[in-house]
Parts: C-alpha cells; structure tokens; sequence
C-alpha cells in the first residue's frame, strides 16, 4: 500500500522495555546474568527503565513451553509468572512507567480479562496496557480445556469482537457514576451501569462491568500482528503498533502503510505509534561495541543452539552436522513447519525455506553457526555502535518520524539498560531528541496518545484537535 501523507517526525524518540522471559537470546551463561523468575530481576529492570524515563515496562506471553522435537526446548531460557501480577507488584515500585500485559484473545474471556486489566489500570493510576495477541493453533488448544483451535482466518475475528466487548465494558460506568461527596443519598448514582451483551457467533454474554474507569479511561491497546489483516485490525483497534521494523528505510515504509491504513479507518494519521522492537549493543567506541555484539552472539547461539535451530524446519535430529560447517545439504522430512517452538517459526515452507538458506549461506561463506547467529535477531543485526554514534542515529530516526520509538530487548537481564539509561539517554537528552520528565500521570498522556476511541464523542474539541502534520 502506497501513502504520500507521511506524517512529519515530532523530533522525538521514546523507549519501552521488552522483558521476554522466554528465548534463546537473552545471555544466560555469563556471570552477570540474573534469574528469569526472581521479583528482583524484574523490580531492577522496571525501576531502571523508569529512572531513564522509558514509556512502557513490556511482558511477553507464552501459553505452552516451547518443545523441540516432541520434547520441551530446554536450551530456551524460561520464566513467565502471570504477567499481570508481576505488574501488579511492579506498580507498587514504580511510579511512571507503562505496565503491558500481553494477553491472547483465544483462550481468554471478555469479561475477566477486561476485569483484571481494568483492575491493573485503576491500581497503577492509569498505567496498565493491553498487547492484544491471536492464537489459532491446536497445539497451544491443548492446554486448555475447551481445547481445539481457530481457524487461522478466524483469528481476528474473534479478536475483534473480544477487545469491542472489553471496550464496552470499560465504557459501561457513566461518568460520575460515584457519588462526588458523602452527603449524597448513595454511593452509586442510579442507572449509573450499562448492562453489556453481545450475542453473534463469538461471544454469547451479557456482562455487568464491576469498576469505574481510570484516569486514562481504557488501558492503551498495543497490537504486533504484522499480516495485512494484523494491520488493518490494529488501525481500527490499537494505540501503538509493536512492529517488527526497525532498519530505518522499512520503518519509513511501514510507516507509510500504516497511515494510508490509518487514515482509511478514519483516524487521525498520526493516531497509531509504532514501536519497533531492537536490540542495542553499544560501547564507548565503535571497536568496542562490535568486539562486545560478537562477544554477545557467540553467547547467545553456542554449537548446540545452532543445531537445534535448524532441526525444528528440518524435522530430524542433525547432531553428525559440525556447526562450523556448512547447512544440511539433505531435505527437510516436515513439509510445513509447526508452532512448537513459538510463533516466530511457524508457517514457513520447511522445504523451500532450506533451499533459500542453503544458498543464502553459500552466498555469504556462512557455517551453520554463523548464519544462525545472523538469523537469531528476528528485528536485523541490532542498533550495535558507540553511544554518540546511536545518539546520532536515533536523532535521524526522531526526526523523520519512521517511528515514535524503540521497544528495547535487553540481552542479558537484569543489568541490560545500564549503559542506555546511564549512557545513551543523556547524549539523546543533549540533542533534544528524548524527554527530560515524564509529560503526565498517566501512560496515555506519556506516549502522547489521544483519548480512547469510543470515548471521543463526549470530550471536548480542544482535547481532541487532530495535530497531525502531513509532507
């Protein structure tokens, strides 16, 4: 899709932190690395964000451990506590910074997860956020008691009616539905709450929303499904956009797309924010920060992570392969790969995707260890340099409005923003691109967001003027 209305950029740049929990590129063979689990690594990772003044605290979701070859994958590094009472905790520690849960809109209900996120919101004082995920597979199904799966061209229309029946519910306490003083007769203005129902093929419910909204009236909605479907469901539905682009020529034209998109839903052009996710490996010089990403990918793909990542398209063990020697030269025996180590790897063709390594390899004189390595950063080789050189690459980034900021991946945890926030973010604050203070209480008004789609009607013109700049 072609759009000639690029949004200008605002000449800033924010971050969010990506606690994943569960991958084979968070380092856990170095001394310095922390445990997965602990509150702690997640209270210093969370409160050193906040201290660098990033937007949002990100967790990942998995329903069902990662398996290799009909056994659980144990060269991943695992951990992930409920996410939203790991933010529960966290919001008693912090006072800023975003908490985003990611939550699949299979195999949960309407009513209780719009509840708990609700309940997150109004806990935190308007911080909680919602990263709206699909699954449609029969694998994951099997840990659920419904079982089965979607069909995987259903997935967003389950998704759709889901987060519009969260929506309503978080709409369904009128304004001043509390009583303001308590001289009032009652606690709970009469009529006050909006029985929510909705009967069609998704959902078959009439819901009583139990709490009032928040300060920023609905969680913010993030969406990362990357599909043209994905897309077009995040521009009806979604605050920010967890994309996949970070190279700063795809960001401009995944930027495109979305408000061509955007602006076809009849939203503002710049309504949605995208957030790339990335990896920064950075040093005091450009020699050290490219000794120090070598250091990191030889930890982050050792021998046997590089064999295990190609047996999953191959579908057999591959153990007589030399990992410094040269991809299979043998056929997969799957011809589509399944989801059993993550979404990631899931609905490629095993047969044509080998023969594409194979000579994608060849080309680049790469070993198995090498091209896995180059692979095994899912966003691109990572912003790797040294702090004034990122500063000045992240300024390019703010001020062509590619994106409005960078969900980073830390490599290690729980020591993997230091040199950002201690080092980075003040060359960032030097060149005007990065914030100083926080803008508001509450994250909506920090990542610079409008209010929430179904709650525009009743707000004010000056709340609402559209502030976009188009080129």
């Amino acid at each position: 899709m072609t759009n000639h209305h690029r949004i200008a950029g605002n000449g800033q740049i924010q971050f969010g932190v990506f606690f994943q929990g569960v991958n084979h590129t968070t380092v856990w063979k170095d001394a310095q690395s922390g445990s997965q689990t602990d509150f702690e690594s997640f209270r210093r990772v969370a409160q050193t964000a906040e201290r660098g003044l990033f937007s949002a605290f990100f967790l990942g979701e998995g329903l069902r451990l990662r398996e290799h070859l009909g056994k659980i994958h144990d060269l991943d590094v695992v951990g992930r506590p409920d996410a939203q009472t790991a933010l529960a905790a966290l919001a008693a520690i912090t006072t800023n910074i975003g908490l985003v849960a990611t939550q699949n809109t299979t195999y949960n209900d309407p009513a209780d997860l719009a509840h708990r996120l609700a309940s997150l919101d109004l806990l935190s004082g308007g911080r909680a956020a919602w990263n709206i995920v699909t699954t449609d597979n029969a694998w994951t199904g099997a840990n659920f008691r419904r079982g089965g799966f979607l069909k995987h061209e259903d997935r967003y229309v389950r998704a759709e009616a889901f987060v519009q029946t969260a929506k309503a519910i978080w709409d369904s306490w009128a304004d001043g539905a509390i009583a303001g003083s308590r001289n009032d007769p009652r606690w709970l203005r009469e009529d006050a709450i909006t029985t929510v129902k909705r009967h069609d093929e998704s959902f078959d419910v009439e819901i009583t929303g139990r709490l009032p909204r928040s300060s920023q009236q609905h969680p913010v909605l993030f969406q990362a499904g990357d599909s043209p479907d994905g897309r077009d469901f995040a521009v009806r539905n979604a605050d920010v956009i967890f994309s996949a682009h970070p190279e700063l020529e795809d960001a401009k034209k995944f930027r495109d797309d979305i408000v061509a998109r955007t602006l076809k839903a009849g939203r503002p052009a710049d309504d949605v924010k995208i957030f790339p996710g990335q990896e920064f490996i950075l040093g005091a010089t450009a020699a050290e920060a490219e000794e120090k990403h070598q250091w990191v990918r030889s930890l982050q793909v050792g021998p046997e992570t590089a064999i295990a990542y190609l047996e999953q398209f191959w579908g057999r063990t591959l153990t007589e392969y030399d990992p410094d020697g040269p991809l299979p030269d043998i056929d997969p025996i799957v011809d589509v790969t399944n989801p059993t180590r993550g979404n990631a790897f899931h609905g490629k063709s095993a047969k044509d995707l080998a023969a594409q390594w194979r000579a994608d390899a060849k080309e680049n004189g790469q070993s198995i260890r090498q091209f896995v390595a180059a692979r095994s950063r899912l966003n691109g080789r990572g912003l790797v340099g040294s702090y004034d050189d990122i500063a000045d690459k992240l300024a390019e980034y703010a001020h062509t409005g590619a994106v409005d900021g960078f969900n980073i991946t830390p490599w290690i945890v729980p020591g993997g923003l230091d040199d950002i926030v201690n080092e980075l973010v003040p060359r960032l604050q030097d060149r005007g691109v990065y914030r100083t203070e926080y803008e508001g209480t509450n994250l909506r008004e920090n990542l610079g967001l409008r209010a929430p789609l179904t709650r525009r009607g009743s707000l004010t013109s000056t709340q609402l003027t559209e502030s976009e700049e188009v080129a």
